[in-house]
């Protein structure tokens, strides 16, 4: 709805206006990241460790309410500012509804007018008194709804919930397989100072040591075994499986397929009944939950029987983390089964398949494509009638390439936090990668650590969220 301005013509005084709004936390990072004022007494969370006391708002961003008045509604579009003063007489915390409200005081030549400000409280306790002085438009004008672009927040809480579950449960005794580069090493080394792993170094003693000191990371208190090369840590590790040495495995600096080339030998390794397929976690921006994509690093080009495999795989960490039935979307381009294209037809066999309980403990659908996975006004244009559509928390993908594009365009282009595990062995895999920073490296060893709890207990250590309303 449009809202014309008033003229200093049409403007009288004692004429008023006001606006009323409750302060969150967005709103002070906003005005932290425009402003440049990171005093950490304005922000949620930051006045110090152990610190219960609420956000205050900056006396600023309660000023700026005033001029929302002013430039909104009286005078309205096309007002500027000539002078303000402002004096603030108590404090707004995050949570207090505000309402501020100007009245005109004075006409004066070249459109000048002058205005009382005034913003209260909830309790009706003057927060803020000023004097406005404006230069009014003179021909009218309109606000329409203005439509400004959208923010979106990430404050990688989702992640932090997961290494927060973890408190608690044991640290999981891992064998690191050639951690022989400071990434690698600081991986373990903040896993186990998060209290999520004990770690144990496998590789050239000399190579680790010589590693730790270029990096000045203190390796000090860790068991190291010795093994000379990348190869043989990988096999060593693995037989620390086999000797109840370790209880999950980390990749160092080697290749993933060094590792995994180990882990599924027939005789030594650590396979199981079940297909290993790799699964990435994300914490992306504008989801309100965690998004499972999954293989996108282990099984190149899956048949339908790998895909239910990775799709059960899937299914089992979700629960671990949290979600008591995921909702499994089986990918395509398309949403219908179409012939032409194979992927279309695994995912409507896959979604029979949970449906007659050939795969367990969640709710699959598909195919699905991207948008009427993740996106409910996108399936609700194309009628789709589904638990999943629209809601999905685990993408299986058909292919190792989708995959891949699909994690990395999500990590590297929206921003997302990414973690992931790889699950069907004997024991969880965290095959981290040297681009992971400290973030994801914590939530993968969490990951592990939680999957481990709920593989051996049949409970998840993540405290199930309500879900919201329906959309």
């Amino acid at each position: 709805m449009e809202r014309a301005n008033r003229t200093f013509d049409e403007i009288t005084v004692g004429d008023s206006a006001s606006v009323t709004r409750t302060l969150t936390p967005n709103d002070l990072l906003v005005f932290a990241h425009a402003s440049g004022n990171l005093n950490p007494l304005h922000l949620e969370g930051m006045q110090g460790e152990g610190d219960a006391e609420i956000a205050v708002a900056p006396s600023m961003w309660v000023a700026t309410l005033l001029s929302a008045v002013l430039g909104n509604t009286l005078p309205g579009p096309g007002t500027l500012y000539s002078a303000q003063a402002v004096r603030f007489l108590a404090r707004a915390h995050v949570g207090d509804t505000l309402t501020a409200s100007v009245t005109a005081r004075e006409k004066r030549s070249g459109n000048v007018v002058v205005f009382d400000g005034r913003v209260t409280n909830q309790r009706g306790e003057t927060v803020a008194e000023a004097e406005c002085e404006v230069l009014a438009p003179t021909h009218r004008a309109t606000l329409g709804d203005a439509a400004l672009p959208d923010l979106v927040f990430h404050r990688h809480a989702k992640f932090d919930r997961l290494v927060a579950a973890c408190a608690g449960l044991p640290a999981l005794p891992t064998a690191v397989a050639h951690p022989c580069d400071g990434p690698s090493l600081l991986g373990a080394v903040e896993a186990a100072k998060a209290g999520l792993i004990v770690p144990i170094l496998v590789g050239p003693r000399a190579k680790i040591e010589a590693a730790a000191k270029a990096a000045g990371i203190d390796i000090g208190g860790f068991e190291l075994v010795e093994a000379p090369h990348s190869h043989a840590a990988a096999e060593r590790a693995v037989a620390l499986v086999h000797e109840d040495r370790a209880q999950a495995v980390m990749k160092g600096a080697l290749h993933s397929d060094e590792l995994l080339h180990e882990i599924i030998k027939r005789d030594g390794g650590l396979r199981t009944k079940r297909r290993l397929s790799h699964v990435f976690v994300l914490d992306a921006p504008g989801l309100p939950h965690l998004l499972l994509v999954t293989d996108a690093a282990i099984n190149i080009l899956p048949d339908l029987m790998t895909k239910a495999d990775i799709v059960q795989n899937a299914i089992d960490l979700a629960r671990a983390i949290g979600i008591p039935k995921p909702k499994v979307a089986i990918m395509s381009a398309v949403e219908t089964v179409n012939p032409a294209i194979p992927s279309s037809i695994d995912a409507a066999v896959l979604s029979k398949m949970a449906d007659r309980g050939q795969i367990s403990g969640g709710v699959v659908d598909g195919p699905l494509a991207m948008d009427n996975a993740i996106d409910i006004d996108a399936a609700r244009t194309k009628g789709i009638v589904s638990v999943v559509a629209g809601q999905a928390e685990v993408l299986v993908v058909p292919n190792l390439e989708a995959g891949n594009m699909l994690a990395k365009n999500l990590n590297f282009v929206a921003h997302a936090d990414a973690a992931g595990l790889v699950l069907g062995a004997a024991v969880p895999v965290m095959l981290t990668s040297r681009a992971d920073d400290a973030r994801a490296r914590l939530a993968s060893a969490a990951l592990a650590v939680l999957y481990r709890h709920w593989a051996t207990t049949g409970v998840s250590a993540v405290p199930v969220i309500a879900p919201g309303p329906s959309a």
